[in-house]
């Protein structure tokens, strides 16, 4: 392993332990609000205990965010020098614009929402929670246009092998721009939707079945219900965008090598890339013409026009593409399945309680189904890129730096070691607070409301 693979390697693993954390707090920061507001027009005490619990899990996740955030930003420094020599005076607006406008904005806030409960008026604590979450709905925004013009550049002129703005708006609102925001954004919503209704199924497994978890669960429920449809819609324009713009990533996520009408979806297969074919493959006829055109005999571009006459391959690597691709498709199908299987119940039965224990069970390890489906999506999408890391400018070899590979290999062993440490406890402190709640109200050690801490100490003093 050279300077590049591993370089490439630990910037993966970077970006793959933060993307975790943003895709959680981008939507519930916008379920939080759902609970004030909730709380707000009902004064149902339900609603806010489950505000209380849930705006936990956002504080912790936020921080985490927010250390490998800045972690991964130093690696263009080190690592990628060549990337903001060459596009900095486009990448480095739009990351100070996120910092500016979003990162400021939920910082201010934040202590607010965390601590602000008893200590400002109501219609303030709301507002900061509203600012929070419109906070980083606009980090995702920023990261996302400097994300999709590095796969669809446009609006810039090259001087001198520099990128320089000529257009904004243009880089903006890059060709790619609006499919990618609205699949992350509903992305995000589905991760918090099943790790809400994951951790809601775990505590109601415990024992506590109590108002604010059925509140908890039933929200998360129809959450994921009603947005993995839409996202299967928003998937589907995105992938066609793609087909338009980057039709070598569209034949590698479906190993299709040769250009050509009637398409087979092929449903599982081994991609040889040295013999540019595929090894046991299981297909339907016309499939992926008919998704990817929508005509049975529509054509489908083939890596072969992607390697020039004298073997350079200009087409990123077929398998990794190829299975990333249908792990996000099958982890979206069982979102889909099991949120309308659950919501069909709850209707059909008594609500919560119509939910049979191993249904229950399967929501359980779903709460990270989230993550496993946008890690997935990450690297179709970025894989996908290869061998440019801006489309058409820059390939990943120009923007490596020149750094010893066993200095990178160390850094990337610390990273990993680092990195499995924190997310087992990131994911033990989760359960651990849902066991701690669980316990709480079963036993009557969690009082409901203020008015109830001062119920229960004049009891006491009686």
């Amino acid at each position: 392993m050279d300077t590049l693979i591993l370089s490439r390697i630990q910037f993966g693993a970077n970006i793959s332990f933060h993307i975790l954390f943003p895709t959680i707090t981008i939507a519930l920061g916008w379920v939080l609000l759902f609970f004030k507001l909730r709380y707000a027009a009902s004064d149902d005490i339900k609603w806010m205990e489950a505000y209380r619990f849930w705006v936990k899990v956002f504080a912790l996740t936020f921080a985490m965010g927010v250390v490998s955030g800045i972690t991964m930003s130093f690696q263009f420094g080190t690592n990628w020098p060549g990337f903001m020599e060459t596009v900095g005076n486009i990448a480095g607006p739009l990351l100070a614009y996120e910092v500016l406008t979003a990162f400021f904005l939920e910082a201010v806030f934040l202590g607010i929402m965390l601590f602000g409960f008893s200590r400002v008026p109501g219609w303030l604590h709301t507002l900061a929670t509203f600012l929070v979450a419109f906070g980083t709905t606009m980090s995702a925004f920023w990261i996302i246009v400097l994300n999709s013009w590095m796969h669809t550049p446009v609006g810039f002129e090259m001087r001198d092998g520099v990128a320089h703005a000529i257009d904004w708006l243009a880089i903006l609102f890059n060709p790619s721009m609006p499919y990618r925001l609205a699949h992350m954004l509903l992305a995000s919503g589905l991760t918090v939707a099943f790790l809400i209704a994951g951790l809601s199924a775990f505590r109601w497994l415990l024992g506590d079945h109590g108002r604010s978890v059925r509140a908890a669960l039933t929200t998360a429920l129809w959450l994921a219900a009603a947005l993995i449809p839409i996202q299967i819609v928003a998937g589907d324009m995105h992938g066609l965008n793609t087909l338009e713009y980057q039709p070598q990533k569209i034949a590698a996520m479906e190993a299709n090598w040769d250009t050509g009408p009637n398409v087979p979806l092929v449903l599982f297969a081994i991609p040889d890339e040295a013999a540019r074919e595929n090894r046991f493959e299981i297909s339907v006829p016309n499939g992926a013409s008919l998704i990817l055109t929508h005509h049975a005999d529509g054509v489908v571009p083939g890596l072969n026009d992607y390697v020039s006459a004298d073997g350079t391959v200009m087409h990123p690597p077929v398998a990794p593409l190829f299975f990333s691709f249908r792990v996000m498709v099958g982890t979206g199908f069982a979102m889909l399945f099991i949120s309308w299987v659950a919501v069909a119940l709850t209707l059909r039965g008594r609500g919560i309680e119509g939910l049979p224990r191993p249904l229950l069970w399967a929501l359980v390890p779903m709460a990270g189904s989230g993550w496993v489906a946008t890690l997935a999506g990450w690297y179709t999408t970025e894989i996908g890129r290869q061998p440019w890391l801006v489309s058409g400018v820059l390939t990943t070899e120009q923007a490596v730096g020149p750094v010893e590979a066993s200095m990178v290999l160390t850094t990337l062993i610390a990273y990993l070691a680092i990195y499995a440490l924190l997310l087992g406890t990131y994911i033990s402190v989760l359960f651990y607070l849902a066991r701690k709640a669980a316990r709480g109200e079963k036993v009557g050690q969690r009082p409901a409301s203020g008015q109830a801490t001062a119920n229960a100490a004049s009891a006491v003093a009686e």
